[in-house]
């Protein structure tokens, strides 16, 4: 069973090759990484390089934004299960293992907790679960989200379905989380945390947004789930 990971960067020189070490720690010597960089005249391009490591495969992104980035990465992964990661967490001890026997026992899309940090890892106390109040559902992941792309992963054959992303989502993962619900597969949440999620000025910049965009998000990602599980 080969294992990808799909990583979409952008200035991510700061702390992309400390996730990486946590990344490849846990791989298998035919396993790969994808870094789809979406602004390759950055830093990014030489930490990444510095590893000299022959399972990352380094690509230009689209500049597009995170979610044209992250279809980029994930349409060039070969592997049967898809990790998805972002460019500043760390990978706790056990992720892939728990992800992988959590994929052997029927899952089509695997959920776990993270610990919340500050950017120089020093835990907050807060869990990535508690505080989405993360369950399965299609509805509740509608209205609320639980999938967070840095704590996915998912069987490759949820790719035909998911690609290419719709151009109106308002994110990637929320829209593969949904896909398998409404399709009906096995998606299964591990309460363990198995992530230390860094929050820090790059994660805590998002845009504010309204109850009017969020209505239109919330539509837009019914009709096009709808559409693609026809």
């Amino acid at each position: 069973m080969k294992l990808s990971v799909a990583l979409a960067a952008y200035n991510g020189e700061k702390y992309i090759a400390e996730q990486l070490r946590s990344i490849l720690d846990q791989l298998g010597a035919d396993d790969e990484v994808v870094v789809s960089d979406d602004n390759p005249s950055g830093g990014t391009r030489d930490a990444v390089m510095a590893l000299s490591d022959a399972r990352i495969r380094y690509v230009e992104g689209p500049g597009q934004g995170v979610i044209k980035n992250f279809e980029n990465a994930i349409a060039r992964t070969t592997g049967d299960i898809i990790f998805l990661s972002d460019q500043d967490d760390v990978w706790l001890p056990g992720k892939v293992e728990a992800v992988v026997s959590a994929m052997e026992n029927g899952a089509k899309v695997v959920l776990h907790n993270a610990q919340v940090t500050d950017e120089n890892l020093v835990p907050t106390g807060d869990t990535m679960f508690a505080l989405r109040n993360s369950r399965p559902g299609y509805t509740k992941n509608v209205i609320r989200n639980s999938y967070m792309g840095c704590c996915m992963a998912f069987e490759k054959s949820l790719k035909d379905k998911i690609l290419p992303f719709p151009d109106n989502l308002p994110m990637h993962d929320q829209w593969i989380g949904l896909i398998a619900e409404r399709s009906g597969d096995k998606v299964q949440f591990i309460e363990t945390p198995y992530l230390l999620y860094r929050r820090n000025d790059a994660s805590l910049t998002g845009q504010a947004t309204t109850f009017s965009q969020k209505l239109s998000w919330r539509r837009a990602i019914l009709t096009e789930t709808r559409k693609r599980c026809l």
